[in-house]
């Protein structure tokens, strides 16, 4: 597997969530329809805030090889978040009714999660 490319794209996808998040929490609030308190705009910003840094960390790392024991810790952490948020994503669809950009993003976080355990659970290739 090309981790190159794989941490290039969550890099970029997690970069889009969080610059959105920090520069534009208020549309955020209004698009979902949320109240808009500034506990609530506040959290979002920190939110972007650790999507952007998880951006960061991604982009920088993308030279290393990934996988197995190298760079081990990246690998993990970036699993952990993606299954995480798609369980918690699936768990939210499956309860119907939900809007199309909640699927979506069920099945980014999902594909990433089975992308990253491929890249955790086995032998690194050379590229």
């Amino acid at each position: 597997m090309n981790t190159k490319r794989l941490m290039r794209a969550s890099s970029a996808f997690m970069g889009v969530l969080g610059i959105s998040a920090i520069f534009m929490p208020q549309e955020i609030l209004a698009y979902s329809e949320s109240g808009s308190s500034v506990a609530v705009m506040l959290l979002i910003q920190i939110t972007g805030a650790l999507y952007f840094g998880f951006a960061m960390l991604n982009w920088m790392a993308q030279s290393n090889l990934i996988g197995g024991v190298y760079s081990r810790p990246v690998a993990v952490a970036n699993l952990t978040h993606f299954a995480v948020a798609a369980l918690a994503l699936l768990k939210v669809v499956l309860t119907g009714g939900q809007p199309t950009q909640v699927v979506v993003a069920a099945l980014i976080y999902a594909a990433f999660a089975g992308l990253f355990a491929l890249v955790v659970f086995r032998t690194p290739a050379v590229q």
